[in-house]
């Protein structure tokens, strides 16, 4: 069964100027303030499309790796990721880096290493963002 998620941004004013303010509609969870300084220079408490990506990439890179470490017979105690999204302005979203650290009792560094490599392959973001390199930096056991 497909689902559909929804989120939506107000914008006022130009762009280096303006503001918006980004809703997570279907969840209810928040609004969420973006602008340009944010998104190209610093946060400041802020948040970009780049940082919303990035969280959803992470989410769904530790989904993507707990189900195929399970299917494997190695469910995961714990799984950590950061998913780190680079924006260059005029250019845009030119890499992202994933990292990971895992609770896997009885999974060998190297049998979680691929099991990571594989999950960056399959997640459904990492597809969705197919035109971005994608990097797996880091992943170890706890």
């Amino acid at each position: 069964m497909a689902t559909t998620r929804t989120a939506s941004t107000v914008w006022k004013g130009s762009l280096i100027e303006g503001a918006g303010e980004v809703a997570l509609v279907s969840s209810g969870a928040g609004s969420y303030p973006v602008s340009w300084p944010a998104r190209a220079v610093q946060p400041n408490g802020i948040t970009s499309p780049e940082e919303l990506i990035a969280a959803a990439h992470a989410s769904c890179y530790c989904m993507a790796l707990s189900h195929g470490l399970t299917e494997a017979g190695t469910a995961p105690e714990s799984l950590e990721a950061q998913a780190e999204a680079t924006f260059e302005p005029g250019v845009g979203i030119t890499g992202i880096v994933l990292t990971v650290r895992g609770s896997v009792p009885g999974l060998s560094a190297e049998d979680f290493a691929a099991a990571a490599e594989e999950a960056k392959q399959n997640c459904p973001v990492s597809q969705a963002l197919g035109g971005v390199p994608i990097t797996l930096a880091s992943a170890r056991l706890a």
